[in-house]
């Protein structure tokens, strides 16, 4: 019995003793990281955050994503340790505008004071949403704008939306890590070089067409269109969210027609069957286009981002 009790007040010492030295931890990683700290741990909510803080922070960042791959980035609910991975970081960034609607009661529950969290839509010029099909009565109106709130989130499917991100994705890292401040703005200079360089590539391509016209899976290229005057049309919401009713699905067609669509783009994180379904209603094909919130076959967000606009210009000038 003796040993027994012993047993339980060495654990419970030892669990003590884990504790504080957690908490030390913690206390250590949460000051403003000294010039001799290798890494900022920072958390991010999806695959398109993580590229922008690694494009900036490089070999001096740190990076853990919430939003595992092949979860419903909408509808995602964090677990104990996804607000573990947000407490012991030194920065949090999320997209913003009603994309994780968990993010601010995660935040709370992360009990970190000192963490230094970023809204990267912060100061970006916005869309608001619309929906499409029949599903617009007024109280499935209230019941999405409770949940999604009544902005467009994918910001970073914009190659000048992009660059507001990585701004205050930037911003953060030198708050946090001051002493580096020229290695951040390098990068962060040289990174804004890259999108322009490819917006300007495909600025000159797109105002060289005459049809402007891009049909996709769920309404998720607004900003797309936005940067180089394109028109979307799309089978599913922003949030691609139900099925579409026969009668949107016969205006679609009517669309694809009038506008002679051949390709009906449809996203990774979406099954493709009723793009598939229309594509064989119009005589068009499908193709895959990157929606950048988990990664994919290791290639980055500029890669991805070439890839879309090169299908959506080659189906323009078919």
């Amino acid at each position: 019995m003796f040993k027994k009790h012993l047993v339980i007040l060495l654990s419970l010492f030892i669990l003590i003793l884990f504790s504080a030295c957690n908490d030390n931890d913690k206390n250590l990683s949460n000051s403003i990281i000294s010039p001799r700290e290798s890494k900022v741990k920072v958390s991010v909510s999806i695959d398109a955050m993580k590229e922008f803080v690694q494009a900036v922070g490089k070999d001096k960042v740190e990076i853990s994503t919430i939003i595992s791959t092949g979860a419903n980035t909408h509808d995602f609910e964090p677990k104990a340790q996804d607000i573990l991975k947000i407490s012991n970081s030194d920065i949090f960034v999320y997209n913003g505008l009603g994309m994780e609607t968990w993010a601010e009661k995660a935040i709370s529950a992360a009990n970190n004071p000192s963490l230094i969290v970023v809204d990267s839509s912060k100061d970006a010029e916005i869309i608001e949403r619309k929906e499409t099909g029949e599903s617009n009565d007024h109280k499935h109106e209230e019941d999405y704008s409770h949940s999604h709130g009544n902005y467009d989130p994918h910001l970073w499917l914009s190659l000048k939306g992009a660059q507001s991100q990585v701004k205050n994705i930037k911003d953060a890292l030198i708050q946090a890590n001051p002493s580096n401040k020229d290695y951040y703005e390098e990068n962060y200079n040289k990174f804004i070089y890259q999108l322009e360089k490819l917006y300007n590539e495909y600025n000159i391509k797109f105002q060289s067409l005459e049809k402007n016209t891009l049909v996709s899976g769920h309404a998720a290229f607004a900003y797309l269109c936005r940067d180089f005057n394109l028109e979307q049309n799309s089978i599913r919401d922003v949030f691609a969210e139900g099925e579409p009713s026969a009668k949107q699905l016969a205006e679609l067609v009517e669309y694809c027609r009038d506008n002679n669509v051949k390709t009906i783009f449809s996203e990774d994180m979406v099954s493709p069957e009723v793009s598939e379904t229309l594509a064989n209603e119009v005589g068009a094909k499908v193709e895959i286009i990157y929606t950048i919130e988990y990664p994919q076959g290791g290639m980055t967000y500029l890669e991805r981002m070439e890839s879309n606009l090169s299908k959506i210009y080659e189906s323009l000038v078919e």
